[in-house]
């Protein structure tokens, strides 16, 4: 292996997170007999007890055991998935919520420690996955046409009471609202230019709701439609006017954070997603997996990457901040040479002015 190559593993396996150019690699420690991932919370060992491979195939025909700690081929953890897949078959299959108790003992874990598997895996508590459950579960039968009163019973919720006490954690909308598939919404939008293509920008009374660029006009404003079926959406006239300039000025370059009143919908999980991604500083990248260890929340990878897909309001939340592991930019809705501009521009914005 080329002596550069193993450099760029060992700051890797140092900073417990891929390196730009590295690839995925596993790590054995001479000493211990054992082989890692480069993620493994072990303390980094000494650099000459180090030995690199490709896979696992290479580290254990060179005679290393598998670390029980960091499980670097994922048997450990493909146990704990089937028994958290099992326990959302539960909570999907029930009317009512199963006991964090009767989870755990079905998976056959202590309660505690089925919570931790359970967060790490899903990125929620159970309570909370069983919430998301009922939400759609509601959304499904009030766009069904069901009466509102009907449509909650059924979906698992003791009383009426309990939605509209906080519409926007179940809905983001009154239930009412959200059985007429949007009806009743306002939505104000505004098309401009920008140095990416057309822009569109939509917003409620709360705040922008929806932020799309670098398609034909029609194409972003069905992507609107598409939440809303049956939102009143109207033309904003200038009310929006210094909002688009923030995004059309930061589209052309990043030179600071966009500060506007957002209107979020999503779940939980998804706001906490869209959260951190507006803790990353400009001109700044992170790694699915390192948001998710920065959560609090590692095993989370794919759901936080599918949170981030989900993103309404791009640049506002700024999902294209977030690479992939291997420091390939991956997939953004806007396109990867979009996602590269708008990085380009934002170390550019970031690097010290030369004198």
């Amino acid at each position: 292996m080329p002596q550069d190559m193993d450099e760029l593993r060992w700051q890797a396996l140092l900073a417990r997170d891929a390196a730009p150019g590295c690839g995925p690699f596993l790590y054995a420690v001479t000493t211990q007999g054992v082989f890692c991932r480069s993620g493994c919370p072990s303390r980094p060992p000494l650099r000459r007890n180090v030995r690199f491979y490709a896979d696992a195939a290479g580290a254990e025909a060179a005679g290393f055991r598998a670390c029980l700690r960091c499980d670097p081929k994922g048997e450990r953890s493909a146990i704990h998935a089937a028994a958290v897949r099992a326990a959302c078959d539960l909570i999907e299959t029930e009317e009512a919520m199963p006991s964090l108790a009767a989870l755990a003992a079905r998976a056959g874990y202590a309660r505690h420690h089925f919570l931790r598997l359970f967060r790490d895996i899903t990125g929620v508590t159970p309570r909370s996955y069983a919430e998301g459950v009922r939400a759609r579960r509601l959304q499904a039968a009030l766009a069904a046409g069901e009466r509102v009163a009907e449509a909650v019973a059924g979906a698992g919720f003791g009383s009426e009471s309990r939605v509209y006490e906080d519409t926007g954690r179940h809905l983001g909308m009154t239930p009412g609202a959200a059985r007429r598939g949007g009806q009743g919404e306002v939505i104000r939008i505004a098309h401009a230019g920008s140095a990416m293509g057309p822009l569109l920008v939509g917003a409620t009374a709360r705040g922008i709701c929806f932020i799309g660029f670098a398609e034909p006009p029609e194409a972003l404003e069905g992507d609107l439609r598409a939440r809303f079926p049956k939102a009143w959406i109207e033309p904003a006239g200038e009310d929006l006017a210094a909002w688009v300039r923030q995004v059309a000025a930061f589209l052309a370059e990043p030179a600071a954070a966009l500060a506007l009143p957002l209107d979020l919908r999503g779940t939980a999980f998804q706001r906490r997603v869209w959260e951190a991604l507006t803790r990353i500083p400009l001109g700044e990248t992170r790694t699915y997996s390192g948001l998710a260890a920065e959560m609090g929340q590692p095993a989370a990878t794919r759901a936080v990457a599918r949170a981030c897909a989900r993103n309404p309001v791009s640049l506002a939340v700024p999902c294209h901040r977030v690479v992939g592991a291997g420091g390939d930019l991956t997939g953004y809705r806007w396109g990867v040479p979009r996602k590269a501009a708008l990085l380009a521009g934002e170390r550019r914005a970031k690097a010290p002015i030369a004198e």
